[in-house]
């Protein structure tokens, strides 16, 4: 027979414990510990995005330009020095959001080392080939080498950002002056540099492939190392 002290023994303890029960049931809640957001994942290899921030500064894109061998045959048309060019290059991609240094490789390629020659002069200030189609039509100009540069930069952004819907301040950041921008649909629609060319920007199949080797070349050339 259990004694009447072992009994009260027995009902003390379990009050004690229903009454932890009840605390911890009625008692205030404790937050979950803050979820981190994952960091983004790095680049694949080889992949370049056309969005990000510039390697190399204006002074490297000009010794590269002015140091590598072979040089270009002719004569360097451009209405400004090469290194203002590349300073206006590295200025306005940090505008918009776009790789400048490689946008600088992609106008080499478009004005044979800003020799021109063809359907596009250097009276244009148009750098990337922009309205010099396939089938024709008539190259757009502009009235100076800062503005030609800052066109050819919304027009890379058209191709990046899906977010730029419109040719606007925002979602730009500086006044629209790519007179063609609406062509590009959707928006977002090839954002590396790998995808440029078969029809995105230019029809060559090499497209990507020769300014990704020529950006390579460059960051080579003054001991960047390519994160890509």
């Amino acid at each position: 027979m259990t004694s009447f002290r072992a009994t009260r023994r027995l009902t003390a303890g379990l009050i004690l414990t229903l009454s932890g029960t009840l605390v911890a049931a009625c008692g205030p809640r404790v937050a979950p510990p803050p979820t981190t957001t994952p960091a983004a994942p790095a680049p694949s290899a080889g992949v370049l995005p056309i969005g990000g921030a510039s390697l190399a500064t204006p002074a490297q894109l000009a010794a590269w330009f002015s140091g590598r061998t072979p040089q270009p045959s002719g004569t360097y048309e451009a209405s400004v020095p090469v290194a203002t060019l590349a300073q206006y290059y590295l200025e306005e991609g940090a505008q918009e959001g776009i790789r400048g240094d490689v946008a600088f490789i992609q106008s080499i390629l478009e004005t044979g080392w800003f020799r021109f020659g063809g359907a596009v002069s250097p009276a244009n200030n148009n750098f990337a080939g922009i309205g010099a189609i396939d089938s024709g039509g008539t190259p757009a100009a502009f009235p100076t080498a800062q503005i030609g540069v800052r066109a050819q930069i919304q027009h890379l952004r058209a191709y990046a950002d899906s977010t730029a819907t419109t040719c606007t301040v925002p979602p730009l950041h500086a006044a629209c002056v790519d007179p063609r921008f609406h062509f590009v649909t959707p928006k977002g629609k090839a954002t590396t540099w790998n995808q440029m060319g078969n029809g995105n920007w230019a029809s060559s199949t090499t497209y990507a492939s020769r300014i990704i080797q020529m950006y390579r070349e460059m960051l080579a050339y003054n001991g960047i190392p390519a994160p890509f």
